[in-house]
């Protein structure tokens, strides 16, 4: 399934399987039976196998169920001189090591987007979502399986905004220099260009200029200004909104 794909469920039963499993991240399967089908955990199997076949839902390499949101699982290696690094799409069990990496790159107060992105999954503890509301995509960049980088990609389920999505990315400051942060950018926007989305857009506090130009450097362009939209250690700050066309 892609986050593309509508909703569409032909059983009552099914379809809360789908939004507790969407709802709580990877889950044990025993666990949503007595939360969703307490009396009928043949009929829960069952649903669930439809819900795999249909490509909704996936499981984990542990056996737990997930949100089956991509179906590029290809990983990528790029080896450098001195490092060799992985970007691929994230799973669950990813979401304390993206939380960290956020928390890492906007301690310095000028990513607030990205900030407000971190507190929300963290909040979560769903990482991937696709529902009524919103679709939410990541792709990491792991050393050593250790997730260092990130990009995400999210879009409101709103026929008038379906074609854009908003984007963060980040690297942690120790592996920057090494092109992680233009390999996450291009898989995220590869992505999103295979799912329809014609415009990818992202906000950032104009102090932020390391951010900027990378993606001034990469394509996109500032499309206005908001002045004095944060106030950061007490100083107001213009925010740069800037944007690229798929």
């Amino acid at each position: 399934m892609t986050l593309r794909r509508p909703l569409e469920f032909d059983h009552d039963d099914r379809k809360s399987i789908y939004e507790y499993v969407e709802e709580h991240g990877a889950v044990d399967p025993d666990v949503a039976q007595t939360d969703c089908l307490p009396h009928d955990a043949g009929g829960f199997r069952h649903h669930v196998a439809i819900l795999r076949r249909n490509g909704y839902l996936a499981r984990t390499d542990d056996g737990h169920l997930e949100v089956a949101v991509d179906s590029d699982e290809t990983e990528e290696e790029y080896d450098r001189e001195d490092l060799s690094f992985r970007v691929r799409p994230a799973r669950q069990a990813d979401l304390t090591g993206i939380v960290g990496a956020m928390r890492q790159v906007v301690e310095d107060g000028r990513y607030i987007v990205a900030e407000s992105v971190a507190q929300e999954v963290d909040h979560d503890q769903a990482l991937l979502r696709h529902n009524e509301i919103e679709s939410r995509m990541f792709f990491v960049a792991t050393v050593d399986d250790e997730v260092v980088g990130w990009v995400h990609l999210r879009s409101p389920e709103l026929e008038k905004l379906a074609h854009t999505a908003e984007l963060t990315l980040g690297v942690l400051e120790e592996y920057r220099g090494n092109g992680i942060g233009s390999h996450l950018l291009q898989r995220g926007l590869q992505w999103a260009a295979s799912r329809g989305y014609e415009k990818v857009y992202q906000s950032l506090p104009a102090t932020n200029e390391e951010a900027i130009a990378f993606l001034e450097e990469h394509g996109w362009a500032i499309e206005a200004v908001r002045e004095d939209h944060y106030v950061i250690d007490g100083e107001y700050v213009d925010e740069t909104m800037l944007a690229v066309e798929l």
